[in-house]
């Protein structure tokens, strides 16, 4: 069984995937932290690995940016091949001065530009929510860990660079704590499709400071974060 971006076979991915927008940055999850990785898909280098963490089974997948890139393997790995639980990893700009370079944001939910969840909702607002077991597991495993983070609101802009720059202002002034671009996507059709899914982020730029990671730190954060996914994702695999 093939769809025409991704072209695994029916039980190439395991239940519970990690995705982020970078299909590199799942070649160094596949590579660094998971044994018996092979890849399963490679559509337009669009990479997908399954491997074990722990002994058990796990995918690991890149899928691009934006949230109508991101959707289209969200969507064909929901309804054809069955994945039920998501964990969406990558950078974000923060936006509140509550959070800090290197903080982890976890995603309750997702606020957004987009109208892609109108066109699905008919025209509506749709709450676009994590799911709460997959978000207390997270909560519960990094408050092991010796990494500052913050649970909340996030936004996903459909645009990486806005020519109204001045809206940042108004996100921050409603609580928003980062931006990026996919979340509320993965949010809805999550639950369409009735599977979990939870989005973690670094942050790594302030937009509101003007303050960035350099690459060391970049890669230094977004290591902690792919050890929380992979610890938090254990308990579904």
């Amino acid at each position: 069984m093939s769809t025409p971006h991704i072209n695994a076979n029916a039980n190439d991915f395991a239940k519970t995937i990690i995705m982020s927008g970078d299909p590199l940055r799942a070649k160094y999850i596949a590579e660094n932290y998971l044994d018996n990785a092979h890849e399963v898909t490679n559509v337009r280098g669009i990479l997908g690995f399954t491997g074990t963490y722990q002994a058990k089974p796990i995918s690991v997948m890149g899928h691009g940016m934006g949230g109508p890139s991101a959707s289209i393997y969200f969507h064909e790995l929901m309804v054809h091949y069955g994945v039920k639980n998501f964990i969406r990893i990558g950078s974000c700009g923060a936006i509140s001065d509550d959070v800090q370079l290197k903080d982890l944001i976890i995603a309750q939910g997702a606020s957004t530009d987009s109208k892609i969840n109108r066109i699905r909702f008919r025209d509506h607002d749709l709450a676009a929510l994590a799911n709460f077991e997959l978000l207390r597991e997270c909560y519960e495993v990094i408050q092991s860990k010796s990494v500052k983070h913050k649970v909340g609101n996030i936004f996903s802009s459909d645009l990486f660079y806005r020519p109204d720059e001045d809206y940042y202002l108004q996100m921050q002034k409603y609580g928003i704590l980062g931006v990026e671009m996919e979340i509320n996507a993965l949010y809805a059709l999550a639950a369409e499709n009735k599977c979990r899914a939870l989005g973690i982020c670094t942050v790594t730029d302030h937009i509101i400071n003007q303050e960035h990671l350099s690459s060391d730190e970049r890669q230094t954060g977004l290591n902690d974060m792919i050890e929380i996914a992979l610890q938090t994702a254990l308990k579904f695999l």
